[in-house]
């Protein structure tokens, strides 16, 4: 065979080679790609924030703080990786964190159920101004100041006695009911007040009848001032204090006499007791007259 028929031969094989090789790659399977682990990183951009993580230590004094148990219902606004939801999950509380990013979701799930919980802590995607958490009796967040403050008239609303733990910032005139340190980081605690402004009738046993206080009360957060009126004279209210449902103040009558009260109030109703001069506890009850 001659060399150039030989170099035609050689030619054309090489040709069809080429010609079929595009046909056997397109029909050859292809590999997945792999898809590398999502790993958040501190100051990483968010909807309303960045992402900076609370230190372990202050996760369990905030919790210690809200006095977290297995009654409870725990809603972590903005819960990052997950850390504070699980940790109050460990303490037998129902929980749930609420996330926007929805690959810190799945994270958060997975850590759950690397530390066991997976089945005690529920995770969502969720925007927190329109997510409601109305049921929780303990709210945790480490949020800006400005969205503490767009989401205060929200809390405010909230069951009285209902916790709000806060890592790093305040709600600017609503005092906290306290306030913690850990390695130069602070958290803040508050509990929703009820709501006690208005006109008060207080009614309790005086000999073989009843004696009537009426009581005007005004309201800033947890602080309550106001004044009563008492045999035709009004004193002013000093000691006023909210704790949750709970009410406590006193007032001097026109004698020198010291009246202290404490009840737990119930909507436009309040039960308890009256401290007398003699140290006896004489029972109340007080209806609201008027807003």
């Amino acid at each position: 065979m001659s060399i150039a028929r030989h170099s035609q031969r050689f030619l054309a094989l090489a040709l069809g080679l080429a010609l079929a090789l595009p046909a056997c790659a397109q029909n050859a399977p292809q590999a997945e790609p792999v898809k590398s682990e999502y790993k958040p990183q501190v100051g990483q951009a968010g909807k309303d924030v960045v992402w900076v993580p609370t230190p372990p230590e202050l996760v369990e004094r905030m919790l210690d703080m809200a006095k977290v148990t297995s009654q409870d219902t725990v809603i972590d606004l903005g819960s990052g990786d997950g850390r504070i939801a699980i940790a109050a999950a460990k303490r037998g509380a129902k929980t749930k964190g609420i996330e926007y990013n929805s690959e810190m979701v799945e994270l958060s799930r997975k850590n759950a159920a690397a530390q066991g919980v997976g089945d005690k802590v529920e995770f969502v995607r969720g925007d927190i101004f329109e997510t409601d958490f109305g049921n929780a009796s303990v709210i945790t967040m480490y949020l800006l100041p400005g969205l503490n403050m767009k989401l205060r008239p929200k809390l405010l609303d909230m069951k009285p006695g209902t916790r709000i733990v806060s890592h790093a910032f305040t709600m600017e005139d609503w005092e906290p009911d306290q306030n913690a340190e850990v390695e130069y980081r602070n958290a803040y605690l508050w509990i929703v007040p009820a709501k006690v402004g208005g006109t008060w009738r207080f009614t309790s046993p005086a000999g073989n009848g009843q004696e009537t206080v009426d009581v005007q009360l005004q309201q800033k957060f947890q602080k309550v001032s106001g004044a009563a009126r008492r045999n035709g004279k009004e004193v002013p209210v000093t000691d006023g204090r909210l704790a949750g449902d709970r009410l406590t103040f006193a007032f001097t009558d026109a004698s020198g006499v010291k009246h202290e009260y404490s009840g737990k109030v119930t909507g436009d109703r309040i039960e308890g007791t009256t401290k007398l001069q003699t140290g006896a506890n004489v029972p109340f009850t007080a209806t609201r007259t008027g807003g």
